[in-house]
């Protein structure tokens, strides 16, 4: 039977939905819906999701920080007969009690605009105009090169930490041919590189699908196993040369690479 889990915010709702994907995952084989509700911010919006939950009895998880409001989900939930779980409470109090100080109640507070809100645009821009080979002062002004051969999740990655604010610039690896005089100018100037490699047999598998997707034919040399375990092998002897950390993505998520690429910049003292 499918169980509903209500997802509720004063803001855009990310950090209840992460919090519920996290969760979620730990949990295999259950039939899940999720509703989300975000922005609620008003007497009357909260009216209309606690309609939304007798409607749906389900689990509640909050992420508000006005207390009448939460109070009045909680308390509805509870006369319906479901647990309203207001993940942020233990966090907040703890935080409180470490600072000694009363938080200030300002819904979606870690969204303003400032300083850091436009670094990360201007990380995001980059990422997406210099994709896919950046080169010369575009490639030195990158605060971490991201090369591999292709398939590797390189563009994804790049998105993903211009998000977290970092300037990162994709070199994808073309067979036979030398990477241009500007990567090895940006390396001369302290330009990290992190490496990005996968097993053959997954990157076989990714280019096929690639090729069926854009309607080329699969047994291209492209996502030729053969072809690819030599590609593979050539990358590592350029990362090898260039003292490039490599991170296997076979099994690692967007997130996952990410993490791992800015433990290398914190250790770097690049972050």
């Amino acid at each position: 039977m499918k169980k509903t889990l209500h997802l509720i915010s004063d803001s855009t709702g990310q950090t209840v939905a992460n919090v519920a994907s996290a969760t979620l995952a730990l949990y295999d084989g259950e039939d899940i819906e999720e509703k989300l509700h975000v922005f609620v911010r008003s007497m009357a919006e909260v009216d209309a999701v606690i309609s939304e939950i007798k409607a749906n009895p389900g689990l509640v998880f909050l992420t508000m920080v006005d207390q009448q409001r939460k109070q009045k989900i909680i308390s509805a939930a509870n006369d319906i007969g479901v647990e309203a779980i207001p993940l942020l409470n233990p966090a907040i109090a703890g935080l409180g009690r470490f600072l000694g100080k009363r938080a200030v109640q300002r819904p979606g507070g870690q969204y303003e605009v400032d300083a850091q809100y436009f670094g990360r645009v201007d990380a995001i821009d980059y990422a997406i105009n210099h994709d896919d080979g950046a080169l010369g002062d575009r490639l030195s002004r990158a605060n971490v090169i991201l090369t591999g051969v292709s398939r590797t999740s390189k563009t994804p990655t790049c998105i993903y930490l211009a998000c977290r604010g970092i300037k990162a610039a994709n070199l994808p690896l073309v067979p036979g041919v030398e990477p241009h005089s500007g990567f090895f100018e940006a390396i001369d100037k302290g330009v990290p590189v992190i490496a990005l490699t996968a097993s053959p047999s997954r990157l076989s598998q990714i280019r096929t699908q690639r090729l069926e997707t854009i309607g080329h034919d699969k047994d291209a040399d492209y996502a030729a196993l053969d072809m690819i375990r030599s590609e593979v092998a050539d990358a590592r002897l350029l990362f090898e040369r260039i003292g490039a950390p490599i991170i296997d993505v076979t099994r690692r998520s967007i997130e996952e690479t990410a993490a791992a690429i800015m433990a290398i910049l914190r250790a770097k003292g690049k972050l």
